[in-house]
């Protein structure tokens, strides 16, 4: 009764009312839809140097803009992943996190989205300086859609509605959205205060034309250079109480039961300084294996410093789409280099072993060798996408190109209707691998069908 009350109210306000009925227009308009979306996030096209009277390779404020599908679909692939795992992956270990050190399919899919929206921001902040938006007015979008992310995280992870008013004696800070968030501030504001509305021309030779897409962002790299310094700083140098100074442990039982209260190290010691004890996780992934007693958020204060690193990377994967924009095989090539660098780097920092490195790959701790290492997997994936999808087009990224076009929303909406039908129902076996992959795989599609059916309606949720 209350979705007919609600749908009757909707056709009312539609048919009688005509600025809704306007506003649906403009927003439900397939043209004007297309230009909004290509205008957050377009791959750039040289326009006809003849008729436009510029040189090849120079941006007027009326080149043509592309979507580039690969970018949506690892981004939707990405987010699929991420729901299934979040939904319970058949409740198969290689589906949960895992405990310490190490990788685990679930291990894969945030750094991936946090590396694309790096990508993504170098596109749309290109896309609109060229369209003639001013520095202030990103900024101020650029710090609105910060905030956004960080208050709905807040929301979607303090879920218990139904038991009152959120507390603030337990409200946990830290989130997924909030790390993105902060990361999207910190990358898009440093970009935006040394973006140029005008690439350089990409015909014309220039010395070191071979590192353009890398030496012009020396102050940016200075910048990620210090603060990955902050943080092995903070990790192996601050005197943690009860702790062994860099230790990089599970606490708990871990280490023969030696430092039970030093889970996370210096990580974990920042977050209950700052935030509280009360304030992050309580169940972290270690406590079953390692009967760990103190709360630790791997979305945590320190971690997000390494998260900053993984989205700039990101975003020199967008810059080089920007820079070599009629050059798939430059594009594939430096792609696949940055792989190799980003996979040499993590060999050396981990001894090509889970617990034996200098930095072992840890997802709790947002450790830098995880961060090189899942960076090295992201260049390779959106390379293979990208030659698929937006050069040989023999895949048009179906069905996950779907859900990234619209990821926040997906997001959202999989967080809050979580524990309901038809995601979730009562298990005859609990125990069952088959049932549950069953329910996971119906919820997991069903938000897909979803975000097919809003993209054929041309409804997309951008903040």
């Amino acid at each position: 009764m209350g979705t007919f009350a609600l749908l009757a109210l909707g056709q009312f306000c539609v048919n009688s009312i005509e600025p809704i009925r306007n506003w649906l227009y403009v927003k439900m308009n397939p043209r004007e839809t297309d230009r909004l979306i290509n205008s957050e996030l377009g791959s750039p096209r040289r326009t006809d140097s003849i008729s436009s009277g510029l040189p090849p390779g120079v941006w007027s404020p009326g080149s043509t803009i592309q979507r580039l599908r690969s970018l949506d679909t690892f981004r939707g692939l990405a987010l699929t992943i991420m729901v299934f795992v979040n939904y319970g992956g058949g409740k198969y270990w290689f589906f949960k996190h895992q405990s310490w050190n190490g990788l685990t399919v679930a291990d894969l899919v945030f750094p991936w989205f946090v590396f694309i929206m790096g990508t993504s921001t170098a596109l749309s902040l290109s896309s609109m300086l060229r369209r003639g938006c001013s520095k202030r007015q990103l900024l101020l979008k650029i710090l609105w859609r910060s905030f956004l992310l960080i208050l709905i995280g807040v929301v979607v992870v303090n879920p218990n509605y139904c038991l009152g008013p959120l507390s603030w004696d337990n409200l946990r800070i830290p989130g997924v959205l909030q790390r993105l968030g902060c990361t999207y501030l910190v990358v898009a504001g440093l970009e935006l205060l040394f973006a140029k509305p005008v690439p350089d021309s990409t015909s014309v030779e220039a010395p070191y034309s071979a590192l353009r897409d890398f030496l012009p962002c020396w102050p940016q790299w200075l910048f990620m250079i210090a603060l990955e310094a902050v943080w092995l700083c903070l990790t192996f140098l601050l005197n943690v109480p009860g702790c062994p100074t860099g230790y990089l442990g599970a606490g708990g039982i871990g280490d023969f039961g030696k430092y039970p209260n030093c889970t996370g190290g210096a990580a974990g010691y920042i977050d209950r300084l700052l935030l509280g004890e009360k304030h992050i996780y309580q169940h972290p992934s270690s406590n079953v294996l390692y009967m760990t007693t103190v709360a630790f958020d791997p979305e945590g204060v320190l971690g997000t410093i390494n998260s900053v690193i993984l989205a700039f990377l990101g975003l020199q994967g967008g810059k080089i789409l920007l820079l070599f924009k009629d050059q798939p095989r430059q594009i594939m090539l430096r792609f696949c280099v940055w792989s190799v660098i980003m996979g040499v780097i993590s060999a050396v920092l981990t001894k090509c072993s889970k617990e034996d490195g200098f930095i072992p790959v840890n997802k709790n701790l947002w450790s830098v060798s995880y961060v090189t290492t899942l960076s090295s997997f992201a260049f390779i994936l959106l390379l293979l996408i990208y030659y698929l999808v937006d050069v040989k087009r023999v895949w048009s990224g179906a069905p996950f190109f779907f859900p990234g076009m619209n990821s926040i929303l997906v997001y959202v909406g999989h967080e809050i209707f979580e524990n309901y039908f038809p995601f979730k129902w009562k298990m005859r076996g609990p125990q069952s691998h088959s049932e549950h992959l069953a329910q996971n795989l119906i919820a997991t599609s069903l938000w897909v069908v979803i975000s097919y059916g809003l993209y054929q309606k041309r409804i997309f949720w951008k903040i």
